[in-house]
């Protein structure tokens, strides 16, 4: 039976610094960058908090590797040297209190907001839906190198690593998708060729930084017309290759059984934790809430695991556990004023407001 204090053992890394517990900070969109991308004081905030509460690794939100990647508002870019600045102030403070600092490398392809990035959004082929255009040959070859500057930025602004951003129906899933990618040069059609981009952006990441810069891959295994065996098959690939770090499975929630019906009857999660993984690091989120749930994490095969909502809720939820085992998060709706006083700004309350259940709702005015 597992214990608290099985969280807080160190975990080493193939490149880059070890982590000093299993609980990192889950990238979150928060909404509260600047126009521009560069960073505003209300996301230093908020990422700096969580480091100082004890979080081994403090991940940024989504971070656009190119203008026309921007998915929502106020997101925090990384395409331009205009960012370096606020990249570098961010992560020399997360690396002050002892966490481990990553940029989330990020495009939204046809997920970007049209009336945000100023035209057609981009995809790996037409999509009717959304409106977005195919990536021409040369602008797919763009797109991975600048995945790859995006990461040389990060690490010259202090970052000690970068995760790719493969999930959640953006960019690079819209490659492995083959619903969604109907390419016929070597982009797509095979999942060898769906996948060849994420490869290529691994490779050139390796290349392009130092030995001790870590290198994580995001993924989701369903949705956006993800096949769950393929994903399995691709992550079975990218562990075998031992090119990255760790591997970060987006689920949704951690004991959920997959959609697919020939694949139910075990969780989700089981698919990936079984798979060899030689000396990469296996993690995961969704709907890790209590100790309870992060050690159930561990005990089902996982190395560490990142907390998303729970992070919101208590930016120091790793320094309560450590003070006292029988640690009990608080539970939802919680009230805006506790939201602001774990250091999250206006913008990124009001957006959790939007969260069904998350936040307590105002009463009416009276008239």
């Amino acid at each position: 039976m597992s214990q608290a204090s099985d969280l807080f053992a160190p975990l080493s890394m193939a490149h880059g610094p070890a982590l000093k517990n299993r609980l990192a900070l889950a990238p979150l969109t928060n909404l509260q960058s600047h126009p521009d991308g560069t960073l505003s004081d209300d996301e230093f905030k908020w990422l700096t908090w969580r480091a100082k509460g004890g979080f081994a690794l403090t991940m940024t939100c989504a971070a656009h590797v190119q203008r026309v990647g921007q998915g929502f508002p106020g997101q925090l870019g990384v395409f331009g040297d205009q960012h370096l600045e606020g990249l570098t102030r961010l992560a020399a403070k997360i690396r002050e209190y002892g966490s481990i600092a990553v940029v989330q490398l990020h495009h939204a392809g046809m997920r970007s907001p049209k009336d945000l990035i100023g035209e057609a959004p981009h995809c790996p082929s037409d999509n009717e839906e959304t409106g977005a255009r195919a990536l021409t040959l040369s602008e797919v070859e763009q797109l991975r190198d600048d995945f790859i500057a995006a990461a040389v930025r990060s690490e010259k602004a202090g970052f000690q690593g970068v995760e790719i951003h493969g999930a959640h129906g953006y960019v690079l899933a819209q490659f492995l998708s083959p619903e969604i990618n109907k390419r016929t040069d070597r982009y797509g059609g095979s999942l060898e060729n769906r996948a060849r981009i994420i490869h290529e952006i691994i490779d050139g990441i390796r290349a392009q930084t130092g030995p001790d810069f870590s290198l994580g891959l995001r993924i989701s295994p369903e949705r956006f017309g993800l096949k769950l065996a393929e994903i399995v098959e691709f992550a079975r690939g990218v562990l075998a290759d031992g090119k990255i770090d760790y591997l970060d499975l987006s689920l949704w929630d951690y004991a959920k059984e997959p959609v697919e019906e020939e694949f139910q009857g075990r969780s989700l999660m089981s698919y990936f934790a079984e798979l060899p993984r030689g000396n990469v690091r296996v993690g995961c989120a969704g709907k890790v809430m209590t100790p309870a749930d992060a050690l159930a994490c561990l005990e089902r095969g996982m190395d560490f695991v990142l907390l998303g909502r729970a992070a919101i809720l208590h930016h120091d939820w790793p320094s309560k556990l450590a003070a006292d085992p029988n640690f009990t998060p608080i539970k939802t709706p919680v009230s805006e004023a506790h939201l602001l006083a774990e250091g999250l700004g206006p913008s990124f309350v009001k957006y959790m407001a939007t969260w069904k259940g998350f936040v307590e709702e105002r009463e009416a005015e009276p008239a």
